[in-house]
């Protein structure tokens, strides 16, 4: 029997396809193969992608992973190793960080491999029609503001990479859900009564983790490109007040470039990628301290532009 999504298989099937050939599970324009026999694995993915597509059983993956114990010294100590094409690219992990593992793992699958694109650090964000790209440094407030914008019914694309198709100024759909941390997780959490959070990972080396289903959107698993208009880099400042302004193209393009996955690898096309994505967007740092505010005021920055 083939399965539409993840929330059409049941619980017993969802086990029996985690320890078997593994959970086909479609992201964007890739297919993740996911094999593990953690029940934290299986509640995860339940709670956070039961509305993603699936491929059938068998079917091609362009990810295949495996997460669990690789032996008895590994079960006894309660430690995890994540596997891509039976290769162990990291250390082992405590079984209490296995779902924020998992996550960060299938990120490193996509950051590492996958040239076709440029591929920018950053959230990807989408209303009427426009896609807006929010490049930052970890703690300036990145995925907790991504993560207001879709419980206010903004389309999320990405939490973390903007997928762009050289000499095209459009977004790739890459969407997965929003990673929080530490006290994000409650700010979230309290914002919307019916927020959706998978289970929380204590003590990683970022703090507490957790993640927020953010496929609100009709059209959240929709895998068309999105055309690209605004660039935005977030900075959250305890007490600040609001504030949006311009920011250059030369300082935007060599702040993106700067934390891209792969502009340095893709040399010249890279290069010749930024130029024509940056060319036609209009660029700003947002600075805040209030979610409220700055939802409030993304919401008109796109309405300027629609």
């Amino acid at each position: 029997m083939s399965y539409a999504r993840l929330a059409d298989l049941g619980s017993d099937a969802l086990g029996e396809q985690l320890s078997g050939d593994g959970l086909r599970l479609r992201v964007g324009p890739y297919c993740y193969a996911i094999q593990s026999p953690e029940a934290v694995v299986a509640r995860g993915l339940a709670t956070l992608y039961g509305d993603f597509p699936l491929v059938p059983a068998g079917g091609f993956a362009d990810f295949h992973v495996t997460f669990g114990p690789t032996g008895w010294r590994q079960r006894l100590r309660g430690q995890l190793d994540f596997f891509l094409d039976e290769r162990r690219p990291f250390g082992s992990v405590p079984r209490s960080q296995a779902y924020a593992f998992l996550e960060w793992g299938l990120n490193w699958c996509l950051s590492v491999t996958m040239n076709e694109y440029l591929k920018l650090h950053a959230a990807v964000v989408a209303k009427d029609g426009i896609a807006l790209v929010m490049p930052g440094l970890p703690g300036a407030g990145k995925s907790t503001l991504c993560a207001a914008l879709a419980l206010r019914g903004w389309r999320v694309l990405s939490d973390e990479h903007a997928l762009i198709p050289p000499g095209r100024r459009e977004v790739v759909p890459v969407y997965r859900p929003v990673s929080l941390k530490n006290a994000s997780i409650n700010v979230i959490r309290g914002r919307d009564a019916a927020a959706v959070i998978g289970p929380v990972s204590n003590d990683t080396h970022k703090g507490s983790v957790a993640h927020l289903k953010a496929d609100l959107h009709p059209d959240s698993h929709c895998r068309a490109p999105v055309a690209a208009r605004l660039m935005v880099f977030p900075e959250f400042q305890a007490g600040a007040p609001l504030e949006l302004r311009p920011k250059g193209r030369a300082e935007s393009f060599l702040f993106a470039a700067h934390h891209a996955f792969n502009y340095s690898l893709l040399r010249e096309a890279g290069f010749d990628a930024m130029c024509h994505f940056i060319d036609g967007l209009d660029c700003f740092d947002l600075r805040y301290s209030d979610l409220d505010a700055a939802v409030a005021r993304l919401d008109a920055l796109v309405g300027e532009f629609a």
